[in-house]
C-alpha cells in the first residue's frame, strides 16, 4: 500500500502544526491537543491516508487527526463526530485557525456512535483510540457500522492502545481513568481481525509502537469491492 511521506523525523513538525491548530480555546484543553503528538503516532497514521480522500473520523475528539490531515496531506472532504460536546467545540475553534480554503469541506458533529451515523460512504474511515471507550456489548455493532461507511475498495484505519505488555496497558487504563473518568475495555486484535474478515475486509498493513509509556497498535484494512 502506498502512503504519504510522513516519517518519524516529522514528529517535530507535527507538534508545530498542533500548536498552530490549537492556538485558541480553553488553556488546558488546547495544551492537551498540542502535546498529543508526543504520545500518539500521528507521524505513522497520517501516512496511511491517500491525498484527496474523503475521510470519516469516528470518535474524532477535538479533531486533531482531521486537522493534521487537511494541513499536511490534503483531503477532498472530511467529517468527524464525537459524543464530547467540549471536544466538538474545540474542533470547531480549530477550524478558525486554518486557511478558509482548507476548511470549506470539513465539518464536525456532536453525535454518539450508538445513534444514527452520518449518511454516505468514505474513502477512509478512521477509528483512533475509540473502541476501548465503547461498551463491550456494543463494540461489534460499532465496528460493523464503521465498515458499512467504507466505500468499496476504501480503507478502514483501526488504531487502539495495546493490551500488552501489561504495565503499558495499565498505564493507559489509569490515563483514561483520570482524563476520561472511564475504566476502559480493550478489544483483542485477533477479534478485530475476525470481525473484519467477516465484514469483507482484508489486512493491508499492521504495526505497533511505543511512545513514552503508551503502547499502540493499528491495522489498515481494505474493503473488497463487490463481486460482479
Amino acid at each position: 500500500m502506498k502512503g504519504n511521506d510522513v516519517s518519524a523525523e516529522g514528529i517535530r513538525d507535527i507538534l508545530s502544526d498542533a500548536k498552530i491548530l490549537f492556538s485558541s480555546g480553553p488553556l488546558l484543553s488546547r495544551m492537551i491537543q498540542q502535546l498529543r503528538p508526543y504520545i500518539c503516532p500521528f507521524h505513522e497514521l497520517l501516512a496511511v491516508v491517500p491525498k484527496n480522500s474523503s475521510v470519516l473520523d469516528v470518535g474524532c475528539g477535538s479533531g486533531i487527526f482531521l486537522g493534521l490531515l487537511m494541513k499536511r496531506v490534503g483531503l477532498r472532504s472530511a467529517l468527524g463526530f464525537d459524543y464530547s460536546e467540549s471536544g466538538i467545540e474545540l474542533a470547531k475553534l480549530m477550524l478558525a485557525n486554518m486557511p478558509a480554503e482548507m476548511t470549506k469541506n470539513i465539518d464536525f458533529e456532536l453525535r454518539n456512535a450508538n445513534q444514527p451515523w452520518p449518511e454516505g460512504d468514505f474513502d477512509v474511515v478512521s477509528m483512533i483510540d475509540v473502541m476501548h471507550h465503547v461498551d463491550p456489548a456494543a463494540q461489534r455493532k460499532v465496528f460493523f457500522e464503521a465498515v458499512d461507511h467504507v466505500a468499496p475498495g476504501g480503507l478502514l484505519l483501526y488504531k487502539d492502545m495495546a493490551d500488552r505488555p501489561l504495565v503499558f496497558a495499565l498505564a493507559n487504563k489509569l490515563h483514561d481513568l483520570i482524563m476520561a473518568r472511564q475504566w476502559i475495555n480493550y478489544v483483542p486484535t485477533a477479534l478485530i481481525k475476525r470481525w473484519a474478515i467477516e465484514a469483507g475486509l482484508y489486512v493491508v498493513q499492521e504495526s505497533r509502537c511505543r511512545m513514552i509509556w503508551y503502547a499502540h497498535e493499528w491495522i489498515v484494512f481494505r474493503k473488497r469491492p463487490p463481486t460482479a
